[in-house]
């Protein structure tokens, strides 16, 4: 399949290579052109503007992290939505906000083009693997057509229907939860510290009972090792999706108090000067909150 690739970043990078790796023809884009080259190298064609980057395609796929950058890349001048051929598919894999998603999908149909929104779940080292979650929401004959994408790049596959809005929401929701997760976590380490309970022990009751899940033994772990510094998820992408997640919940009435705490503690992590370490920095927020640090 003839596919174009923009955002490279440790997430893209995996994926585009996992794509090249299947003997799909592929074009690649980033803002950072040594992010393109390194695909290059492996037999991708590194292109110099989107509008070359859409030539002959059949999909396009962006990993960008910000809405602004998905509008850039879709709308400015020389954009997807210009370039890409009639019949073209949009695989926006990044997480997006649902009034972009809206958007672009009205202004990819005015073209006679197809937005997928297919947001993934996982980690840096999940996407080099091939084992994201992916969540495609879309059309129906469009999500058959970037299946076989999908299932190279994922373990599994969770369908959320006709709407590619409907995908990103999951995808919200999803993060709203982890980032509640991590404050709980936070908050009883907290709790276990000022009883001069070593933290790893807490970790371990928690992660073999009921929480033995991978977000718990990743995040949990980093906060008791205070490996901040080893980023899988930074705080200003944490800020960045729950700023999201509020508008989302604004935009359909949803009150989520839990999720407010998340966005506070993320605020105060990034006054603290915490906005580039991982989010499991949380936890020394939480910490500072209890007198701790």
């Amino acid at each position: 399949m003839k596919i174009g690739f923009v955002g490279l970043g440790r997430m893209g990078q995996g994926m585009a290579r996992r794509l090249l790796d299947a003997g799909h023809e592929l074009n690649v884009f980033d803002i950072v052109a040594e992010h393109a080259q390194r695909l290059a190298a492996a037999g991708a064609t590194a292109v110099a503007s989107i509008a070359e980057l859409a030539h002959e395609r059949e999909v396009v796929v962006s990993m960008l992290v910000e809405d602004r950058a998905l509008r850039d890349v879709t709308l400015g001048e020389g954009g997807l939505r210009d370039s890409l051929p009639k019949g073209t598919i949009h695989l926006v894999m990044g997480t997006h906000g649902i009034a972009t998603i809206r958007e672009l999908e009205a202004r990819h149909a005015e073209a006679g083009q197809t937005l997928v929104a297919a947001p993934v779940l996982g980690r840096p080292d999940l996407a080099a693997s091939g084992q994201l979650g992916i969540v495609p929401g879309g059309p129906e004959d469009a999500i058959e057509r970037v299946m076989p994408l999908l299932e190279r790049l994922g373990r599994r596959i969770f369908r959320a229907g006709p709407k590619p809005e409907s995908a990103a929401a999951i995808k919200l929701a999803n993060n709203a939860v982890l980032g509640c997760a991590m404050v709980a976590m936070a908050e009883g380490f907290s709790l276990v510290r000022k009883y001069g309970v070593d933290p790893q022990v807490f970790q371990d009751v928690m992660t073999e009972g009921l929480f033995a899940a991978p977000a718990y033994k990743i995040y949990g772990q980093k906060m008791v090792d205070r490996s901040f510094d080893e980023v899988g998820s930074p705080i200003s992408v944490g800020l960045k999706d729950a700023k999201l997640i509020a508008e989302a919940a604004i935009l359909a009435n949803v009150p989520m108090p839990s999720h407010n705490v998340y966005l506070d503690r993320l605020l105060g992590a990034v006054a603290h000067g915490d906005a580039d370490r991982d989010q499991a920095v949380l936890g020394r927020e939480q910490a500072r909150a209890a007198g701790l640090e």
